[in-house]
């Protein structure tokens, strides 16, 4: 840095200067060092204000943002975790505990920042949810429930928020498909015991195109009548109560058919075969709650 130089004028006419002055006399010199030393730090002081008001906390090392759903503008992240454990999410019936692949991220305000409002938060992540096909459970206060399905897997996301908005916390919490292990030999003991068996074979969502994960379940019906030729059993597809009745009896039917093309396409005859699409007609549980409504969307074999 240069340089600073002191020279403050008397008068207008030129006649007398400060700064000779001062320089005369010892007392004059000690004088000139201190008012150096204050310019000095003014300057430094300055220039250490223009600096700390630029700059920004930086993410905590090894954090980033969750490829599904990232930060609101302004934030940083103080803190992340991953691991398979379990976690309470608040729905509308209470509290409802998942297990999974659980991503916990705690984001900051950067000082200075705007100061978003609890509501702003949820909102903000509210739409940023329902644009990649997401729906909220629960959005009370300072608290948010989403739920994601995508490439056959469910994702729940808890938002919570703190300090007047200062700070929040995102809990991701990734799921492994559905899927239930069944043999030929259990299927026949149940249609021997109680005439019908319930599955849980996964479609797509509103299709009836089968998952990859329950071809395995179509393998095991189509061992089941291999293994007992005089067995004819009929496909009966069941939905919960989401969505009209019409739309639900149709879906059913079509997810029944697609159950019974399957296994007639494992080499068993047709007409051992039927399909019929119930709908929400006959429910096994409560639609009110999540699980209820998870039972409750299934394909049952019955024996005929």
């Amino acid at each position: 840095m240069g340089s600073l130089h002191l020279n403050i004028q008397l008068s207008e006419t030129g006649e007398g200067y400060l700064l000779p002055y001062l320089e005369k006399s010892s007392k004059g010199r000690m004088i000139m060092k201190r008012i150096t030393r204050i310019l000095l730090s003014i300057v430094c002081l300055s220039l250490l204000t223009v600096e700390v008001a630029f700059s920004q906390e930086k993410d905590a090392k090894g954090c980033k943002d969750h490829p599904l759903i990232s930060r609101m503008k302004n934030y940083y992240i103080d803190s992340c975790e991953k691991s398979f454990n379990s976690f309470d999410f608040y729905v509308k019936e209470g509290t409802k505990t998942l297990e999974g692949e659980r991503t916990k991220i705690e984001y900051y305000l950067q000082e200075g920042s705007p100061q978003p409002s609890f509501l702003q938060i949820r909102r903000n992540y509210g739409n940023a949810v329902k644009n990649i096909g997401g729906t909220a459970l629960f959005d009370e206060d300072r608290r948010s429930t989403f739920r994601v399905t995508k490439g056959g897997r469910e994702t729940w996301i808890a938002l919570e928020a703190f300090n007047e908005g200062r700070n929040y916390e995102l809990v991701i919490l990734e799921m492994e498909p559905m899927t239930q292990e069944v043999t030929a030999d259990a299927m026949y003991s149940a249609l021997n015991k109680d005439g019908f068996m319930a599955l849980y074979i996964n479609f797509d969502t509103g299709k009836s195109d089968i998952k990859p994960e329950s071809i395995a379940i179509i393998e095991q019906i189509a061992a089941l009548l291999q293994t007992h030729p005089e067995l004819k059993v009929s496909i009966e597809g069941h939905t919960d109560n989401v969505g009209t009745p019409q739309n639900n009896k149709a879906l059913s039917l079509q997810r029944a058919k697609s159950v019974m093309n399957a296994v007639v396409q494992k080499g068993i005859a047709a007409t051992r075969l039927t399909a019929v699409g119930w709908g929400q007609e006959k429910p096994i549980a409560d639609n009110r709650s999540e699980d209820g409504r998870a039972k409750n969307r299934r394909v049952e074999i019955v024996k005929k």
